[in-house]
């Protein structure tokens, strides 16, 4: 089950949340050093993480599932948000290059629909990154953070789940390894618990980061029955038609055609 938006971003208010933005934010620069010219996606909560993206990508969406609720993003301008059915998103086909999952796997009711879904939007040489909780993580365990809620998962687990998805993971990553309190003394030692706990703790990190390639076939062998996708829950002021992503792409309605 997803959070609330408003909790997500109250959490993003707080001194730890603002820590926990940076630490995270700069783990996933590092994967994605460039998107210039770039579709860039979020799914989940990741505006946090996106504002990064906005004056070099192409384009930047946040969307949010109905579960969870939609903010207003950015806080002047354009809105860049949508509320949608996260097994059945408003982009077309191959539409994306990179796209963003925070705060999304950990509350999703479907975990393969979703994300064969993101598969579905991603282009051919697209990426998808996931940040997810870590199982073995403090930060799992605190339900005081987004990251206390929901689903934390293991390396193992998301090999699994991406594989079964036909994704395939290319890089991985970590971050947040100081103890998930509001303590001055740990917030402002952050970067040094980062470069202490990546050299000496690598697998307690309280977040996982993995990069992941689309498969455009599946496994010899493996056949999966075709499903009927769930209708779209209509945007809140949702961004640009999935056809500004690409020329020519589709609408809404035929993003989600049977």
């Amino acid at each position: 089950m997803h959070l609330d938006v408003v909790d997500l971003r109250d959490f993003y208010g707080l001194p730890l949340g603002r820590v926990a933005r940076r630490l995270v934010g700069h783990a996933v620069r590092r994967v994605w050093p460039n998107v210039a010219g770039m579709n860039v996606a979020g799914l989940g909560y990741a505006t946090p993480y996106l504002g990064q993206f906005r004056d070099e990508a192409a384009r930047v969406v946040a969307l949010m599932p109905a579960q969870q609720g939609v903010l207003h993003w950015p806080r002047q301008g354009r809105m860049l948000t949508g509320l949608v059915d996260e097994v059945c998103l408003p982009l077309a086909d191959a539409s994306v290059d990179r796209l963003l999952l925070v705060h999304h796997l950990e509350g999703a009711d479907q975990l393969r629909p979703a994300l064969r879904e993101a598969w579905r939007v991603l282009a051919p040489g697209g990426r998808i990154l996931i940040v997810a909780a870590n199982r073995r993580g403090m930060w799992a365990r605190i339900e005081s953070t987004p990251f206390g809620h929901g689903q934390p998962f293991s390396r193992g687990q998301l090999v699994s789940l991406l594989r079964q998805s036909m994704f395939t993971p290319v890089e991985w990553g970590s971050a947040l390894f100081m103890p998930p309190v509001g303590w001055r003394v740990f917030m402002r030692s952050a970067v040094a618990w980062e470069r202490l706990g990546a050299t000496l703790w690598p697998r307690f990190s309280g977040v996982i980061l993995v990069e992941a390639t689309k498969q455009i076939y599946a496994p010899t062998g493996h056949r999966e029955r075709a499903r009927r996708r769930l209708p779209l829950v209509a945007p809140v002021a949702s961004p640009a038609p999935a056809r500004s992503f690409r020329d020519g792409a589709a609408t809404y309605g035929d993003a989600c055609r049977d």
